[in-house]
């Protein structure tokens, strides 16, 4: 009989708690007993688990007695407060902020990629930005292969990224347009910032706040995760990130040289097709290639567009495509809970 969890999911209510709740259910985790935690001001909602109804708790320290698992995806600020309380009282944290993805003592996973470092942890694992997770289920078994000299990525990542409010807001500022009315703008580029623009018919060439380099928060968490991740902290990366009139589905567009001369892209297609969480979708002859409509609500990533550069023998450049929701969020922090139980971890 598989051992039976007690299940916490901190920030239940959020776009990523929900489809946490939903990738335990449609997975079969062994949850014996599940705590749906929240702000005070979400405590008393009720929520539907495994046609069960829950009622929603205050997260405090104290909520963590006796919890086995506990996923976190309620903001950095509540992962800072609580994490090393719950992990104290013996649970395993699974955290989906930026609370704890470049602290030394703590893994950076995706099993598919590094999941020998999840025995490392300390009572808590990092669940990597959703652009660099499918970036590094598409890149590591190309790694591994053929070596990796030069990375550069530009995503185009969607709005469900920034939280439901941003769906929201894309879907009324289609409204807006439509009717002829001002279109109002509150919460992208960053809620936070300074200045908002739409995003309905607009591209936003903004995620997380500018840093002094020029670069972005967000654009530098996807080069030192990706560093963190792959163990290679001299890969020259680079990343410029991108918001799209996209519900859901982040799409990137990667250039890559590998170490080794003469590879072709029927080798690169090979690599893929064998890799664990990838589907390759590259027929162009017939336009078949991913797109983010056709991957929402799938915890693959789809790469296509493979083609060798122009100019450098070494390059290649690839489109890849994941759920920024489920792969990039929510599958995989119950992917690690999966690796653990099968490796003896929990």
């Amino acid at each position: 009989m598989t051992k039976q969890l007690t299940v916490a999911v901190v920030g239940a209510t959020g776009a990523v708690g929900t489809k946490m709740m939903e990738q335990l259910s449609k997975r079969k985790f062994p949850v014996g007993k599940l705590k749906l935690l929240a702000s005070k001001r979400s405590a008393g909602k009720e929520l539907s688990f495994n046609g069960e109804t829950y009622v929603l708790e205050e997260a405090t320290p104290e909520s963590f007695e006796g919890v086995d698992v506990a996923l976190f995806s309620a903001g950095g600020s509540v992962s800072t407060a609580l994490a090393h309380a719950a992990a104290e009282r013996g649970a395993v944290v699974i955290d989906n902020t930026s609370a704890f993805r470049m602290d030394p003592d703590v893994p950076l996973v995706v099993p598919e990629v590094n999941r020998a470092d999840i025995k490392e942890h300390k009572g808590i694992i990092a669940n990597p930005n959703c652009s660099t997770i499918q970036m590094m289920v598409a890149l590591e078994p190309i790694r591994q292969a053929y070596g990796l000299n030069n990375l550069i990525v530009s995503t185009y990542q969607a709005v469900s990224g920034s939280g439901v409010s941003a769906i929201e807001e894309l879907h009324e500022q289609s409204v807006q347009w439509e009717k002829g009315k001002d279109v109002e703008a509150t919460i992208l580029p960053v809620k936070g910032d300074k200045r908002h623009f739409p995003i309905a018919r607009n591209v936003l060439p903004q995620i997380d706040v500018f840093t002094d380099n020029g670069f972005t928060y967000e654009e530098m968490k996807m080069i030192n995760e990706t560093k963190k991740i792959m163990h290679a902290p001299e890969l020259p990366v680079a990343a410029t990130c991108v918001r799209v009139p996209v519900v859901a589905g982040h799409s990137e567009s990667i250039f890559i040289e590998v170490e080794q001369a003469g590879v072709t892209v029927a080798d690169i297609q090979n690599v893929l097709k064998a890799a664990p969480g990838v589907v390759l979708q590259d027929d162009p002859a017939n336009q078949e290639y991913p797109t983010p409509l056709e991957a929402e609500g799938k915890g693959e990533t789809f790469v296509g567009r493979i083609r060798k550069d122009l100019n450098n023998d070494k390059g290649f450049h690839l489109w890849v495509v994941s759920d920024n929701l489920l792969k990039g969020a929510a599958l995989n922090s119950v992917q690690i809970a999966e690796a653990m139980l099968e490796d003896g971890l929990l």
